[in-house]
């Protein structure tokens, strides 16, 4: 998170037709920006956004996601929540759904994420011309 005033509370986000919503009632723990090949994928873009919260701060207001599940590098299975309608990810959890925390995908939140000061991982695989702000830390691989 940046030095910034926090964001408004609760964060309320949801997908882009406005079927699946939630709300997490406490500032994240953690923001960073990913550049894996896993990342620009799921986002259909140069990077991906992910917004650590609490599993016990999230709250599923309506609708009913789908899972998506996937290894990772960790050897460990991660579950991919989306939209069956529209198809938007929403989150990211490990698979059982018994993990601590959530990440979020930053662009479904309803309120913008400031990027100004977060860190970013896999950078050895950032696309060219995307560029970091100075004193931004950095993590070639995956150091989050």
């Amino acid at each position: 998170m940046s030095d910034s005033p926090g964001p408004k509370l609760p964060l309320t986000g949801g997908c882009q037709c406005g079927a699946v919503r939630y709300e997490v009632t406490a500032p994240p723990v953690r923001t960073y920006i990913c550049h894996c090949l896993e990342c620009r994928k799921q986002s259909a873009s140069a990077f991906g956004i992910s917004v650590w919260v609490r599993r016990a701060d999230f709250t599923l207001v309506s609708g009913t996601p789908r899972f998506w599940s996937r290894p990772t590098d960790s050897g460990r299975v991660l579950d991919c929540a989306f939209c069956p309608g529209c198809g938007s990810r929403l989150w990211h959890e490990y698979a059982g759904g018994n993990s601590e925390f959530l990440t979020l995908k930053g662009g479904s939140l309803d309120q913008p994420v400031d990027l100004r000061a977060v860190s970013h991982a896999w950078v050895k695989r950032k696309l060219p011309g995307v560029i970091i702000p100075d004193g931004v830390r950095q993590f070639e691989g995956n150091a989050i």
